[in-house]
């Protein structure tokens, strides 16, 4: 019994061992668990084992599961990686697609009432103005004389020319001394020289004609020459009557409108037009010019389609008192162009033959462009670098020849006469500018070779009107008819006929339909598309989904924090395991052994003695059963 006391007694004290242990694992245990919130893992190799083991992207497990098969472990890996990289090979590829941003053209046909364009007719030849009338007769009288020297022929000029000319020689000594200045002459080959008054052994079929136009010191000439005799001498003539033309101070000089006499009939939609429904301007060599519905307040509008619904003129194209060296064709010149749009006859305007009936059926059309990054179109022309000189809404044509316009005042001092004034700045006339031509033309030749940068900088508008013209022509009046048309023409007009079939000429303008083509661009590429794109292409080659991308991108992410930390760990390492302090030189050795031979008499050594504490028994012991219990079981 006593046995049994005494055995109970010594398993009492085990037993309270065993349960602290078993307390001490369990705390352990929850330790770890608490540890493992924030443990990672201990390499790369189980880092990509995990992943692979536990990834919905396909193909990834059997990176793992075939680890023992080392040939279908390297087959499946360079699987992987190829299908990696021609996944992301297509990326870019869609990425390169997205960046470039390409638009989609959308074409929409809308049925509406038109509001109709404006129109500009012009009588496509300038008129003798009064207050240049005495120049002009001196330039005829001069290039009538260089006509007769260079090609022998005797240009008939009317009574009152020749009779004038006696009376103005100080007037015409002026012009004469800058005609002489810029001459007609005679070019061979590449040269240029003047033909001798006795050569009529000379070839004329070998010579083309031109004229030079020298700088102020005469040091450098620009050679304008044509192929053409009749182009020669009206660009020739029409540079002195530029010259002429600006000299006048007040434009309004030139503002002889004579609206009954050149439009002899004016309707438009069965109504007859007045003086509201037009504004005039004159133009340099097209005259008297009359622009209809170009007044924003009360624009006209088509009811319906068709030749009875649109602009009906009848225009006076007989030639009296024109200037013939200055225009070689008759008639009219049209165009039709949008409202608070300057209209550029040179550009896009046609001429209307005398004797015809001109009908011309339009189309509108709408473009809309897409501006940023899509285009390199302008809302208004205000982020362009080109100074608006026209009192009109910004169009490309509107830049370009302000941008001309700018450069020839800076190069040579003064502008021309064709375009608007800058503010500050005069017309170049060779009274004032003596070598304005020359400096015209040399930039002339920079401008058309883009060198001024102004097709570069005017940029095409976001928003623009277009209107697709076709032309039909017909004989008017007819011969039957004739009589009687001009009867009531000269009876209306109170003006006499004289070429019945060259004398007028009419224009019907029209829509042809109802309809109008809007041309629209939207994005063709844009973010939902790119992700949808991106999503194809990565369920085609692994079948997965967003989470298997955040799964990727999760052990992007693992795989930089274990390089930070095993980088961490081998630094903390090689600090460890570094000697504290840089080992004694033998220099310092030398020093010591001297210094203790030197020594005639014994030092004293203290000695401390540190005592530690040895743990107890009991904190040695293991838990679980003692070898003494277990022999007592025994």
């Amino acid at each position: 019994v006593l046995q049994d006391g005494s055995a109970k007694s010594e398993n009492a004290p085990e037993g309270e061992k065993m349960r602290e242990c078993k307390q001490g694992a369990e705390q352990q245990q929850k330790e770890d668990e608490r540890e493992g919130l924030i443990e990672f893992y201990g390499s790369y190799q189980e880092l990509f084992q995990f992943f692979c083991s536990n990834t919905t992207i396909h193909g990834a497990i059997r990176l793992v599961c075939s680890k023992k098969n080392k040939m279908k472990t390297a087959f499946w890996s360079v699987l992987f990686f190829l299908t990696f990289s021609l996944m992301y090979w297509q990326f870019g590829i869609l990425y390169r697609e997205y960046f470039s941003y390409p638009v989609n053209l959308n074409l929409n046909l809308n049925s509406d009432r038109l509001a109709f364009p404006a129109v500009t007719l012009c009588t496509l030849n300038p008129y003798r103005y009064s207050a240049i009338r005495k120049k002009l007769d001196e330039l005829d009288q001069i290039t009538h004389q260089t006509l007769l020297d260079l090609y022998d022929y005797n240009m008939s000029l009317a009574r009152s020319d020749w009779s004038t000319l006696s009376t103005r020689k100080r007037s015409s000594r002026s012009l004469l001394h800058h005609v002489q200045r810029h001459p007609l002459r005679r070019q061979k080959r590449d040269n240029l020289v003047s033909l001798p008054e006795n050569s009529p052994s000379v070839d004329k079929n070998d010579w083309k004609i031109g004229f030079v136009l020298c700088s102020e010191n005469n040091d450098d000439c620009f050679h304008q020459a044509y192929s053409s005799g009749v182009d020669a001498v009206r660009e020739w003539y029409s540079f002195h009557y530029i010259n002429i033309l600006a000299q006048i101070p007040d434009a309004k000089a030139l503002d002889e409108s004579d609206f009954e006499n050149f439009i002899y009939s004016c309707r438009f939609n069965e109504a007859t037009c007045d003086k509201a429904n037009y504004t005039h301007f004159h133009h340099p060599l097209y005259g008297n010019c009359y622009t209809f519905n170009d007044n924003s307040s009360s624009l006209w509008t088509s009811s319906l389609p068709g030749i009875n619904n649109g602009l009906s003129l009848v225009v006076r194209t007989e030639q009296h008192d024109f200037i013939p060296l200055l225009s070689t064709v008759t008639g009219a010149r049209v165009m039709v162009h949008d409202q608070n749009e300057p209209a550029f006859m040179d550009d896009g305007g046609f001429n209307v033959r005398p004797g015809i009936e001109t009908s011309i059926s339009m189309r509108k059309e709408m473009t809309v462009r897409l501006g940023g990054s899509y285009s390199n179109c302008t809302e208004d022309g205000s982020d362009v670098p080109v100074q608006n000189l026209y009192s009109s809404r910004y169009t490309e044509q509107v830049c370009i020849r302000s941008c001309f316009q700018l450069n020839m005042v800076e190069r040579c001092g003064c502008a021309y006469y064709f375009y608007p004034l800058p503010a500050g700045a005069t017309y170049c006339n060779y009274m004032k500018h003596i070598a304005w031509g020359y400096c015209y033309y040399k930039l002339l030749v920079e401008f058309k070779a883009d060198v001024l940068g102004c097709f570069h900088k005017c940029r095409k508008p976001c928003k623009m009107t277009e209107y697709q013209l076709s032309a039909g022509y017909s004989r008017w009046p007819s011969a039957v008819s004739e009589d009687w048309v001009f009867y009531m023409l000269s009876q209306q007009n109170k003006y006499n006929i004289t070429s019945k079939r060259n004398g007028v000429a009419k224009v019907n303008i029209f829509f042809e339909e109802w309809n109008y083509k809007t041309n629209g661009e939207s994005p063709a590429f844009t973010v939902v598309t790119l992700l949808s794109q991106l999503g194809n292409q990565w369920s085609l080659w692994f079948g997965s989904s967003v989470l298997s991308v955040m799964e990727l991108a999760e052990l992007i992410l693992d795989f930089i924090a274990i390089t930070f930390i095993l980088a961490f760990r081998w630094l903390r390492s090689h600090r460890t395991h570094s000697p504290p302090g840089p080992h004694p030189s033998s220099q310092d050795n030398t020093a010591f052994q001297d210094e203790a031979s030197g020594l005639s008499t014994p030092h004293r050594f203290t000695v401390e003695a540190v005592v530690t504490t040895l743990p107890s028994y009991n904190s040695l012991e293991p838990c679980g059963p003692s070898r003494d219990s277990e022999k007592g079981h025994e």
